[in-house]
């Protein structure tokens, strides 16, 4: 399952939808974070099921809570999409369009979603 940037904004922003940013401390940096999202960095894992245990404590052990993934332009959010569930999770969604847009949209910063500056990234 996909959302767009706008659709997850709302969640994150309502209270009912827990959103991880994946990317790179640098992207970070450049970009801002999404307002609320929580940062792991996914190419500094020191293995899945680390990973793995890292976001069932960012969602207080639930993996049946509303959960959204993005990253730059929605691939790694799809690999750990697909990793999380095969963990079972049941409500992770994809940001498709990423932070800076794919070919499923322009993502989060174009549309003009609210991001907050993350300068000790």
């Amino acid at each position: 399952m996909t959302l767009s940037p706008t659709e997850a904004s709302a969640q994150v922003a309502a209270g009912t939808m827990a959103l991880i940013d994946v990317r790179t401390p640098e992207e970070w940096r450049q970009t801002g974070v999404p307002v609320g999202a929580k940062r792991l960095d996914y190419r500094n894992r020191t293995g899945e099921r680390q990973f793995v245990e890292r976001i069932v404590a960012m969602v207080g052990g639930d993996r049946n809570a509303p959960l959204a993934i993005i990253c730059r332009s929605g691939n790694r959010s799809a690999q750990v999409q697909t990793l999380l569930i095969e963990n079972g999770f049941t409500r992770v969604v994809n940001v498709q369009e990423g932070m800076l847009g794919s070919a499923a949209g322009p993502g989060w910063l174009r549309r003009g979603l609210p991001v907050e500056p993350c300068p000790t990234c």
